[in-house]
């Protein structure tokens, strides 16, 4: 039987659970809000994406509310949020207890989520570095832009929602890798003996 090793000496993991749980509130109370009927969401809190969206700008969420103009060509965004409440916030409950209770069971749904998690914040990434900066042409012309302050606001806030998924897909990868590679030799061994 494997010791559990507690989080605090799992640096990577203690990263990843910390992140997990800052992601719940985040995706329920901001990022949702474009699946839910506006009559089921208390007042209080569809105030907050539209805060969020007054001090950003955020072309991707302020699309999918209808704050920033027609949201249909941002329905690939809304369907990333539609896999965001399907599939990653049970994966953000799921993956914080395994990683807590130090559960190696965890690794190949956690090795899913960070491929598919990397792979849809890219495009988001993109939409936020080709959207334009804000000048009086963008002002007049009524198009979707950000100021140079909000764009350095959104990557901040957008980069470590790449960042952590690219460098969890490697994380994982690798360790799936030796447990697999471990499989392997333990079975070769049997059939030897």
């Amino acid at each position: 039987m494997r010791t559990t090793i507690p989080i605090t000496s799992r640096p990577l993991d203690l990263v990843y659970f910390a992140f997990f749980l800052v992601h719940i509130p985040a995706t329920l109370l901001i990022d949702l809000q474009a699946l839910y009927p506006a009559s089921l969401t208390p007042h209080f809190i569809r105030a907050l994406p539209r805060l969020y969206v007054q001090m950003s700008n955020d072309p991707l969420i302020g699309s999918v509310l209808g704050m920033l103009g027609d949201s249909k060509p941002f329905v690939w965004f809304k369907t990333f949020l539609a896999v965001e409440a399907l599939f990653q916030l049970p994966v953000f409950v799921l993956g914080a207890r395994g990683l807590w209770r130090d559960s190696r069971s965890i690794y190949v749904l956690l090795l899913i989520y960070a491929a598919s998690t990397t792979t849809t914040t890219l495009p988001c990434l993109s939409v936020l570095l080709t959207t334009p900066t804000t000048s009086a042409q963008t002002i007049a012309d009524k198009v979707v832009s950000v100021t140079t302050f909000q764009r350095s606001l959104l990557l901040s806030s957008y980069i470590p929602f790449f960042v952590i998924p690219f460098i969890m897909t490697v994380d994982m990868a690798s360790r799936l890798t030796k447990l697999v590679t471990m499989g392997i030799d333990a079975a070769d061994d049997k059939k030897s003996s």
